[in-house]
């Protein structure tokens, strides 16, 4: 469940951050673009699959960082570069968990 959780999380933020670069192209422009109105559908999709518990953490981590989930690459957290515990990679890879940060705060995922 977990992972699964993850997952959609990461994908919610890739949308956010894809609707928010369109916006700032749009403004440079002075025109709109198409396909916004899909980007926003999806990402309604994806927010009802979300947990109430982890999308209320992301959106609170939303207001503090621009990247309030990040990857964790070689047991360390790429948000503030803090080493995570060990027990945390061993069991981030593999357990159905949501893991966050603890210097940070930050949702984090294992990159394969």
């Amino acid at each position: 469940m977990g992972r699964n959780q993850v997952e959609l999380l990461v994908l919610y933020h890739d949308i956010q951050s894809m609707l928010l670069d369109a916006k700032q192209e749009e403004d440079c422009m002075g025109f709109t673009m198409e396909g916004e109105e899909k980007l926003k559908e999806a990402m309604q999709e994806v927010e009802r699959k979300i947990e109430t518990r982890y999308l209320r953490t992301f959106e609170r981590l939303k207001t503090r960082y621009s990247h309030p989930i990040v990857p964790v690459q070689d047991g360390t957290c790429l948000g503030c570069f803090s080493r995570l515990p060990t027990s945390y990679n061993e069991r981030g890879r593999n357990e159905q968990e949501v893991f966050t940060c603890e210097n940070c705060g930050r949702l984090l995922y294992w990159v394969a």
